[in-house]
C-alpha cells in the first residue's frame, strides 16, 4: 500500500508528465514514422524536501531519536539554503533551512512557522529534453535554465500551479 505522501506526490505529477510526441509522416503517404512516446524518462523519487525552522533540532530528531544516517550540513548559497540529507534506504529526506536574506525557504517558513513539506525531487534521464517537452505542454519552470543542485547535478523546479499544487524538482540522474 502506497504511503499518503507518495500518493500526493504522484497526484501532483499527473499534469507534469503528460507528454507524447506526435507522429511524424514520412515522405511516402503510405509510411508513417512513429517516435517513442517520450524522448526523456521519468525516474525514481530522489528525495522529499522538508523546510525546518531549526536545522540542528531537526537533524537531531532523525539521527538521535529515529536512528537515521544523516549527512553533514551543506550550505548552498546559490539556492539560499542549508541542507542535511537523511538516508532512508529507498530514498532520502532533504532538510532545508534558510541561508541568507533572499532565501525562498525563509518565505515558506514565514507562512508555515513549524515547517513542512516543501517539494519532491524526481530523477529524469535527460533534463534538457524533459524541460523542452514540459514547456511544450505549457508547464512553467521557475528559472530560465537548470542550475546545479545539492548533488552536483542539474536541477529544474516546475511551477506548483502547473503540477496540482506540488513544487516538483527534476534532477538529472
Amino acid at each position: 500500500m502506497a504511503s499518503p505522501l507518495l500518493k500526493v506526490a504522484v497526484r501532483g505529477l499527473s499534469r507534469c508528465i503528460r507528454y507524447t510526441t506526435p507522429s511524424l509522416r514520412a515522405f511516402s503517404s503510405s509510411a508513417q514514422l512513429q517516435l517513442p512516446s517520450s524522448v526523456w524518462k521519468l525516474g525514481r523519487l530522489n528525495h522529499v524536501a522538508i523546510a525546518v525552522p531549526d536545522l540542528e533540532k531537526a537533524t537531531a530528531l532523525y539521527r538521535d531519536v529515529l536512528g537515521a544516517q544523516v549527512s553533514a550540513t551543506l550550505p548552498l548559497p546559490e539556492h539560499g539554503v542549508s541542507t542535511v540529507f537523511v538516508e532512508l534506504g529507498n530514498t532520502k529526506l532533504e532538510l532545508l533551512h534558510p541561508l541568507g536574506e533572499k532565501s525562498p525557504i525563509a518565505g515558506f517558513l514565514q507562512k508555515n512557522k513549524s515547517g513542512g513539506m516543501h517539494h519532491i525531487c524526481i530523477e529524469v534521464d535527460d533534463i534538457k529534453a524533459a524541460i523542452l517537452a514540459l514547456k511544450a505542454q505549457n508547464i512553467r519552470m521557475l528559472s530560465a535554465e537548470p542550475r546545479i543542485g545539492a548533488h552536483g547535478k542539474p536541477v529544474m523546479f516546475l511551477h506548483p500551479k502547473d503540477c496540482d499544487g506540488v513544487l516538483v524538482e527534476l534532477e538529472e540522474a
